[in-house]
């Protein structure tokens, strides 16, 4: 299958950024053949676009996700808590979720990612109530459903409360399980190629919900079988002062103890460090997945990516969609430039640099070296807006800036290797309206309404 998408108004890349005006891509299968401003030919070319007064970019990558609280959003009781209350409140809940649960909620999740431009996601499943490990094979045929670039991370957990965790008995798993179903979801799914749909990375919870030894096994299997790690870390004040008192050490400090702090590795929020730290995880090439709405939600802080951003890998994540309580990559990528304003001034972070974050900057975290940039040979990942939209009214000075300073809402068109996801502002799904309706009905009954 040849497509050429034409008559492009802006085409735009941010890894070396460039904006192309009435250019073209052209696409074989699923991988991106030529792009250009000159005349395109339409001999042998299955599918002819018109792209005009459309801005096309590449497809945003999404660094960090639990993709099943989606069906635990916005729960009145837990929405002004902290973190360790919030965990301990949603525990109680979490530890009912099922294959169905964890199937339908991966679509509805992807889907709502998609409509806000992500073509590529990880995933955090941590949670295997009662020894589910099916919990994992559920979230990746979900997945598939979609049409998604997935590099998800086999999570684990185990200390429960008794052994000076959060979580209760019957969601933690022994360490020889975790190890073994790490090794079999390795085996089962990852493809290491360059333009793989599906990669697997190991993911220990956090400091607080696994041992030392745990955090040492992952790390030895993740390079027997050149694998990513991947870890929540210095996410709120809170477990600073948790791994102080029972490591006496700060938690990046710890990373280094526990051997991970090395290139396959990426951290989820890394808000509360010091320039030692980030001189740390910058001599070690680890990545960072910066979630600034979780971390407002929650009360968390601000992680100060203006020091990192040019000394450390760092993509942009919406977090659990407990703790959002959207999947809306838009807007996390507005609010990931203005919340280091907030902080650092009007100039700490340009919508530019924002975009490169969410795109090359995500790829880069993900080590997937085939995806984030519109260039010939990439993967066929883009997405579309077209910009005469009322919400872009007055702002095509910028039509770059505008959908990041603007409400971009969604997008137009999403292409995922190759293959259209979304077109027309639609998800190409016939059973999108039966997996939304039965989504609410799975929340309604885990929740208990």
């Amino acid at each position: 299958m040849r497509r050429v998408f034409k008559n492009i108004s802006w085409l735009a890349n941010f890894d070396e950024y460039s904006v192309w005006e009435n250019a073209y891509i052209v696409v074989k299968d699923n991988i991106i053949e030529k792009i250009g401003t000159d005349e395109v030919t339409e001999e042998c070319v299955d599918e002819v676009i018109d792209c005009e007064g459309y801005l096309v970019i590449p497809g945003f990558v999404n660094t960090h996700h639990h993709l099943y609280q989606s069906l635990f959003r916005s729960i009145p009781q837990v929405q002004s808590e902290k973190l360790f209350n919030w965990l301990t409140f949603l525990y109680e809940l979490w530890k009912n979720i099922d294959y169905e649960s964890v199937y339908i909620s991966t679509v509805v999740a992807i889907y709502e990612m998609m409509l806000s431009g992500v073509t590529t996601t990880t995933d955090m499943l941590y949670l295997y109530p009662n020894g589910k490990n099916e919990l994992f094979d559920a979230e990746v045929e979900g997945a598939k459903r979609t049409g998604i670039r997935f590099h998800p991370a086999r999570g684990s957990m185990s200390l429960s409360r008794k052994n000076g965790g959060l979580p209760p008995d019957s969601v933690v798993q022994t360490e020889e399980e975790i190890l073994c179903e790490s090794e079999r979801v390795i085996k089962k799914y990852h493809d290491p190629d360059d333009l793989s749909m599906l990669k697997i990375a190991l993911a220990p919870c956090s400091p607080f919900s696994v041992s030392p030894e745990l955090m040492r096994s992952t790390a030895e299997l993740a390079e027997r079988f050149n694998v990513l790690l991947h870890t929540h870390l210095a996410e709120t004040k809170d477990e600073e002062e948790f791994c102080l008192e029972k490591f006496q050490r700060r938690p990046v400090d710890y990373m280094e103890e526990l051997g991970w702090l090395n290139p396959r590795t990426w951290f989820a929020h890394v808000v509360w460090v010091n320039d030692e730290d980030i001189e740390k995880m910058s001599k070690a090439d680890v990545g960072i997945a910066h979630c600034p709405v979780s971390n407002m939600r929650l009360g968390s802080g601000i992680a100060p990516v203006f020091k990192m951003k040019n000394r450390v890998r760092v993509g942009i994540a919406v977090d659990g969609s407990a703790s959002n309580d959207t999947n809306n990559m838009l807007q996390e990528i507005r609010t990931a430039m203005l919340l280091q304003r907030v902080k650092y001034g009007a100039g700490a972070m340009t919508p530019v640099e924002v975009l490169k974050m969410a795109t090359s900057g995500g790829s880069s975290v993900l080590r997937m070296k085939r995806v984030g940039k519109i260039k010939e040979g990439m993967a066929a990942d883009f997405i579309g807006f077209k910009m005469d939209r009322i919400e872009f009214a007055g702002a095509l000075s910028d039509p770059i800036g505008a959908i990041v300073m603007c409400d971009a809402k969604s997008v137009d068109f999403s292409v995922v290797n190759g293959e259209f996801r979304i077109r027309e502002g639609r998800i190409l799904d016939d059973e999108i309206d039966y997996m939304i309706r039965r989504h609410n009905e799975i929340s309604a009954r885990l929740i208990g309404l």
